[in-house]
């Protein structure tokens, strides 16, 4: 008997790009997340305008940028396994009381006159750390704050978030900067996480009934391993992110020194700059989801790749300031086309029960190569030049672009990785302690002698999905005495786990299964048989009662 599934009702009628703002917590979340995110724009204004005052050194000036993304390769995983086993409530609320305090710090030593290029680097990877740690838990939280029907409105308009304060926060941080100085700068980068502190606290959150009990750590850290590694339009979104963000950072991690050397401007001048930024991601907003009507996903991230590698060359060669704020508008739109596009392929490439975890492996690959980037390009500042810099990363970005071209992301149409619950519950004599196993499960096929290779073949498949969703073991076997009889097999380690299985399976999953069944010649659907190790825990305590 297949469980009742909410998901099989009909689906909802579209609804407006602004619907998930009617829904009164959401409207709070997106107002909250906005104003932080402001909050870090200017901070992150300030931070590289400040270590320019401290330190001519290219290198220095790029390790800010090191020690913002750093964090991210070091924690964003272990954030990830938190997100999916821990109450994100409280875990979010601790994330940014955090970061609260570390910017609070930041702008009483720049108050007090006492920061230095070192302090400047601590604090700043101390808020990485409460960045890293806390954006995988806030990219998840949508699907909480709003009905199934309006999530892809909330997740654009979380786009729309991000962009805004791109657009925002530099300016107004260009302007304190040159106003006011960083003190004033990092306090108000502080002040904005206040909102989100007291969303959280009021936020009620509804537990799932119909879940089991959350993984341990460990076990929740290599099953979204092992699911990134089975899962191959996810390990294309990882390759694909690597080869763009290694070489496109250059840009980010070398603006404050082309506003200041090459431009020989102010605070102001590389506050517009990022302010441009923001305009030209805006407008890709706006335009994206007609591009993506006409280009599939792959083609546009490599020609979104290749403008940006060619407005890294215009920031190595232009001069004029005004020219300049039309190329970095051009950079931003082409920048968050290819980014959009790669956290969408993300999102939709793995199932809900994973994504926390899988979502901040993206987020450490993707960190891994700012950091990487950030100093290595530093590096090359800094012996030959910003110019050749810019030029070099502006070469590797169109090179990378065009040697991963084969990985696809996946067309518009995504995979429904909704669960299927079509698996029916397992019946047993008797109550099974769940820790036991490991657990033996046997599928028994008939086949034509003719549609032996094409079975075979499409069996491939669901040997993947099997380990993919924790089998330790996988095969399929052949009955030497009858030709065509064949038994599947897969073990894991503990009746929970395979209980877990149950809940992970998805109607993509569920449609490859079907394909399957198709082969088989039998009276009956394929007979499917569960076995389990160890003894029951009534026989262990009879047997330690009588040891004793």
């Amino acid at each position: 008997m297949t469980e009742p599934n909410e998901n099989t009702a009909s689906p909802a009628p579209r609804a407006s790009a602004w619907g998930p703002l009617n829904v009164p917590v959401f409207r709070a979340f997106w107002l909250a997340a906005l104003g932080s995110n402001i909050g870090t724009w200017i901070n992150g204004v300030a931070s590289g305008w400040v270590m320019t005052d401290l330190s001519h050194s290219p290198v220095m000036v790029s390790l800010v940028q090191a020690a913002a993304s750093l964090p991210m390769v070091l924690f964003a995983l272990v954030a990830g396994a938190l997100t999916d086993i821990v109450d994100r409530r409280r875990y979010l609320l601790a994330t940014q009381s955090w970061m609260a305090i570390c910017a609070a710090v930041l702008a009483f030593l720049a108050a007090a006159g006492e920061l230095d290029a070192w302090n400047l680097l601590i604090l700043t990877f101390a808020l990485g750390i409460g960045a890293s740690m806390a954006t995988p838990a806030l990219n998840v939280t949508a699907p909480e704050l709003v009905p199934r029907n309006l999530l892809p409105q909330a997740v654009a308009l979380g786009s729309l978030s991000m962009n805004l304060s791109r657009s925002i926060g530099p300016a107004i941080g260009g302007l304190l900067l040159s106003q006011f100085g960083a003190w004033a700068a990092f306090s108000l980068n502080a002040i904005s996480f206040i909102g989100m502190i007291v969303m959280l606290w009021y936020w009620k959150s509804q537990p799932d009934e119909r879940s089991l009990p959350p993984e341990r750590f460990f076990q929740a850290l290599r099953a979204g391993l092992r699911y990134a590694h089975r899962a191959s339009p996810f390990r294309a979104v990882l390759i694909r992110t690597i080869a763009f963000i290694l070489f496109t950072i250059s840009a980010w991690a070398l603006l404050p020194l082309i506003a200041r050397n090459e431009l020989a401007g102010g605070p102001d001048t590389y506050g517009f700059l990022l302010t441009f930024v923001g305009i030209g991601a805006v407008v890709s907003v706006v335009i994206l989801p007609r591009l993506q009507a006409r280009i599939s996903r792959d083609h546009l991230v490599l020609i979104a790749s290749i403008v940006y590698a060619v407005t890294m060359a215009a920031l190595a060669t232009v001069r004029n300031e005004a020219t300049l704020y039309g190329v970095m508008v051009i950079a931003g739109a082409a920048w968050v086309m290819v980014l959009s596009s790669l956290q969408v392929a993300a999102q939709v490439s793995v199932p809900a029960w994973v994504r926390g975890r899988a979502l901040s492996l993206y987020i450490m690959v993707f960190s891994a190569g700012l950091t990487l980037g950030s100093l290595l390009w530093g590096w090359v500042a800094a012996h030959a030049g910003i110019p050749v810099a810019l030029l070099g990363s502006a070469a590797g970005a169109v090179l990378a672009a065009v040697a991963v071209r084969g990985f696809s992301l996946g067309s518009g149409d995504a995979p429904d990785l909704s669960p299927s619950f079509h698996w029916p519950h397992p019946e047993a004599a008797g109550d099974l302690d769940r820790e036991r196993g490991p657990v033996l499960v046997t599928v028994e096929y008939e086949i034509e002698l003719a549609q032996r290779e094409a079975f075979l073949d499409a069996m491939q498949q669901l040997g993947t999905i099997r380990r993919r969703d924790g089998a330790f073991s996988w095969g399929v076997f052949e009955d030497i005495a009858v030709p065509g009889r064949y038994i599947e097999l897969f073990q894991q380690d503990s009746w929970l786990d395979h209980l877990r299985q149950h809940a992970r399976v998805t109607r993509e999953d569920q449609r490859v299964q079907e394909i399957i069944h198709r082969f088989h010649i039998g009276a009956a659907a394929p007979r499917v048989s569960h076995f389990i190790g160890g003894a029951p825990k009534a026989l262990t305590d009879r047997s330690m009662e009588t040891a004793s």
